[in-house]
């Protein structure tokens, strides 16, 4: 019976094109957008992960209350013991101590003297250390525009944009200007070795690059980092399992009464990132219901069409003996075959549109020049094994509904009437 429907639409394709060109490009839509909203959900999160969340963060609580403020006076101390227990306690948890901080780059001319300067963000990252994974978890490597990563402690990463705005070159020795955990006043020559460019407008904006262990001696914070992030097994943020570790870390600290005791958040519970996150899947559900609400309403119509162009062929197999139900059982089964065609070639072309943008991405570094968080200039589709599947859904369901419904007037002919209209 499939053989000789799908016989029928091959050659007869006046009844089939129509359905399946836009059902083609309903399901093109409907898979491109979906990769898109992937794509560009998993590179926000990925990238405040990488940079400034972690999937799971540790701070002091009153430096949790004032991050903003980059309070290196109320970090952590005594790292090694905390990092010691939470290495015991969550063993699939890679943890890397982190600081922030601001101050002054002081570019000097060839007497030595104050040529330019500009405000700066410090991110300390522990990029000598060989048994750390942040070269790789930040891409650095990747991310270097002209230069070489760091091989000593006094040397720096900046952002490219900054760079190019103090007109430095590569070796130039330029001089920071901040102050220490403790308050005094932090004057530290160092050397430009690279520059490297975030892929965020905020950080690309003014920030360099400094190994840990040199940013703890220049900030006496020895043994201490202002936030510990702790990142989950393959990098991969979990959000069940994250919020499993949090309440339990949380729960062994609830009664520790030092005004410095430390309190873990997870990635959702920092920069407003849960409301975006749960946007953004609420939209892609919302997206693909309308649009097989969408698709349904026009393949109505035109399963409306086509009814009215095949009036005397389902006449002819009424007059014949054929029942109204076996006619209708056809036609649905009819609506499938082309719903598949068309679903087919839809998901074929929309996962081809994603391939595209995941390699090539969409730029919208302009758009998001202003913007005070951490987002990724470069929003990217992302291809998974749901995108194969997702098309079928409005391809199918829609193509059916609208037969269904059109089909309903094979059950209003008067078989009584069929020869009078099929003698004229």
């Amino acid at each position: 019976m499939i053989k000789f429907l799908i016989k029928g639409i091959l050659r007869d394709p006046s009844k089939s094109i129509i359905p399946i060109f836009v059902i083609t490009i309903g399901v093109m839509v409907t898979v491109l957008i979906s990769g898109l909203v992937k794509g560009i959900l998993s590179e926000v999160v990925n990238k405040n992960a990488n940079l400034d969340t972690g999937h799971l963060k540790i701070m002091t609580k009153p430096y949790a209350e004032n991050k903003d403020q980059l309070p290196n006076d109320l970090a952590i101390l005594d790292l090694s013991i905390l990092k010691e227990s939470l290495e015991l306690n969550y063993p699939n948890v890679d943890w890397a101590p982190r600081i922030k901080f601001a101050g002054i780059i002081d570019v000097p001319d060839k007497n030595g003297e104050t040529k330019i300067q500009g405000p700066t963000l410090g991110l300390a990252y522990s990029i000598l250390n060989t048994e750390s994974k942040e070269l790789k978890r930040l891409g650095i490597e990747s991310s270097l525009i002209k230069g070489e990563i760091p091989k000593s402690e006094n040397q720096i990463l900046i952002s490219d944009e900054f760079a190019n705005k103090l007109s430095l070159s590569l070796g130039d020795e330029i001089t920071f200007f901040g102050s220490t955990m403790e308050g005094s006043m932090v004057f530290e020559k160092v050397i430009m070795s690279g520059t490297i460019r975030f892929g965020t407008p905020l950080l690309d904006k003014g920030s360099f690059i400094m190994d840990l262990s040199y940013a703890q001696k220049i900030l006496d914070m020895e043994d201490g980092a202002g936030e510990l992030l702790g990142f989950l097994d393959n990098e991969i943020y979990n959000p069940i399992r994250a919020e499993e570790i949090k309440k339990d870390f949380n729960k062994k600290n609830i009664n520790n009464l030092d005004e410095y005791a430390p309190i873990m958040l997870t990635l959702r519970d920092q920069n407003d990132l849960a409301p975006t996150l749960d946007l953004m899947d609420l939209i892609t559900g919302i997206f693909i219901i309308v649009f097989v609400l969408a698709m349904s309403l026009v393949l109505w119509n035109t399963g409306l069409m086509g009814g009215l162009r095949r009036y005397n062929e389902f006449g002819i197999r009424l007059a014949l003996g054929e029942s109204k139900p076996k006619v209708y059982k056809f036609l649905l089964i009819e609506s499938l075959i082309i719903g598949t065609i068309g679903s087919f070639i839809g998901t074929i072309l929309g996962v081809s549109f994603c391939y595209y943008f995941q390699e090539v991405g969409l730029d919208f570094s302009d758009e998001l020049a202003g913007t005070s968080i951490v987002m990724p200039s470069i929003m990217r589709a992302h291809i998974s094994i749901d995108l194969f599947f997702i098309g079928f859904i409005p391809g199918l369901i829609s193509m059916f509904l609208g037969t269904a419904l059109s089909g309903r007037g094979i059950f209003k002919r008067e078989t009584a009437r069929l020869f009078k209209e099929l003698e004229v």
